[in-house]
Order: structure tokens, then C-alpha cells, then sequence
């Protein structure tokens, strides 16, 4: 894949899940329909598969981070804001790789030639 697409992707989601974050925070009740998303067996099944996801996403930027304190901001940020960070750190991931495959996906980890 191109990185100009890949970024082109990640702004898209952070634009949307911007704009959706901000719809329902203005206008939803987050107890009220959180309880009764919980009150239904597939809610459930879509909270779990969401912060089974939001636990491999953060795997990888625990390896890609190396160290502890960014480490512990991303991850806390992906479990309160969700795939919204998730956009967020790819699309900077992308930016500071400057066109390097080997460094968005490893991160401080790449080897340098």
C-alpha cells in the first residue's frame, strides 16, 4: 500500500470518529444507552470484540513506543477514546516514518541502515 493512502485512511478516520464522538456526546445519554447495550447479547459481543481490538492495537504500540510513560498515555487513550487515538497515533506514526515501512511498523525499534 502507499503511505500517502495509508495516511489518507487515517485522517479519514480521524475525521469521522471526530465528528461522531462529538454527535454523541452532544446528543446521546451515555449511561442510559450504555446500560441498555449492555442489556443485549450481541452489545456485549460488540464491546468485547472492540476492546479485544483495542487491546492488539495497543500491543503494538507498546512495541513500537519501547518505553514506558508513551506507552501508558496511548494505551489509556485507545481504552477511553477508542479507534478515534487508534487514527490519531497511526496517522503521526505515518507522519515521523517519512515514507519508512520498516519504521511505522517498528516504531524506535527499526533497525537504521
Amino acid at each position: 500500500m502507499n503511505m500517502k493512502i495509508a495516511k489518507i485512511i487515517s485522517l479519514a478516520g480521524l475525521l469521522a470518529m471526530t465528528g461522531i464522538l462529538v454527535y454523541a456526546f452532544t446528543s446521546g445519554n451515555f449511561s442510559a444507552e450504555g446500560a441498555k447495550l449492555l442489556s443485549m447479547p450481541w452489545g456485549i459481543v460488540s464491546l468485547v470484540d472492540l476492546y479485544v481490538g483495542f487491546a492488539l492495537f495497543s500491543c503494538w504500540i507498546v512495541f513500537r513506543e519501547k518505553t514506558i510513560l508513551p506507552s501508558v498515555i496511548w494505551v489509556v487513550l485507545m481504552m477511553v477514546l477508542g479507534f478515534w487515538a487508534g487514527a490519531l497515533y497511526t496517522l503521526i506514526a505515518l507522519q515521523t516514518s517519512r515514507g519508512d515501512w520498516n519504521r511505522f511498523w517498528f516504531g524506535k525499534r527499526a533497525k537504521t541502515a
